[in-house]
């Protein structure tokens, strides 16, 4: 069945996000999401947090920063080291029974850009990204990338505060178990919606991070 999800979600794991759990799961909800993909950066801890909750799907996930930019490991339960080379993470990613996914890989900061090559195995190409900038140019070349490389796409909000989660999703033609999902978008049953972070809410990221760094990232992740 068709299962609305964003696969790119930031929790208070990430030292530059502050959602709660309790958060993700409640705007999910309001958002009308089935579920989300956490892919904290370089943890799984926001992951571990919200995997044995029933009230939405949670892919398992991690954005890893490699030495060209990030890669979206989804159904991970291990972390994988950062600072390595694009292919030893996919290697890594792969063989530890998950799927790579190039993250925003035409936005102008992190962005993988011109390093995606089809020798590297990656598994799916984020096309849409709410957090990119610019966003429709990002979009566009990314999936641009993606119908070059004949690979899967997906659409994720990269959200770092609750308002953020669902403005992109992917449309994963699967049943609910995790395994299935990543299966389904490894073959491409996917359809991708979504739209920019509107500059309000982009605004009050800048303030709330600058809040959090002047607090040393005290805010407790409950």
């Amino acid at each position: 069945m068709p299962l609305k999800l964003d696969l790119h979600v930031h929790t208070c794991y990430s030292t530059d996000a502050g959602t709660t759990p309790k958060e993700v799961i409640a705007y999910s909800k309001k958002r009308g999401l089935d579920g989300v993909a956490i892919t904290d950066h370089d943890t799984l801890k926001g992951a571990l947090r919200l995997t044995n909750q029933e009230e939405i799907i949670v892919i398992p996930g991690i954005e890893v920063t490699t030495l060209n930019g990030h890669v979206l490991a989804l159904n991970l339960h291990e972390v994988i080291p950062p600072k390595m080379t694009l292919s030893e993470t996919i290697r890594r990613i792969h063989e530890l029974g998950g799927i790579a996914v190039a993250a925003h890989p035409k936005i102008i900061y992190k962005g993988i850009g011109q390093q995606i090559t089809p020798h590297l195995g990656f598994d799916a190409i984020e096309v849409i990204n709410s957090s990119a900038f610019p966003f429709f140019f990002s979009t566009h070349q990314s999936r641009k990338v993606a119908l070059q490389l004949g690979l899967p796409q997906t659409a994720g909000s990269d959200a770092h505060y609750p308002s953020e989660i669902g403005l992109a999703y992917t449309i994963v033609d699967a049943d609910s178990e995790v395994n299935e999902i990543v299966h389904a978008i490894k073959k491409g049953a996917t359809i991708t919606f979504g739209e920019p972070i509107p500059w309000k809410l982009r605004l009050e990221r800048e303030y709330l991070n600058l809040k959090r760094k002047m607090s040393g990232y005290s805010a407790k992740c409950l």
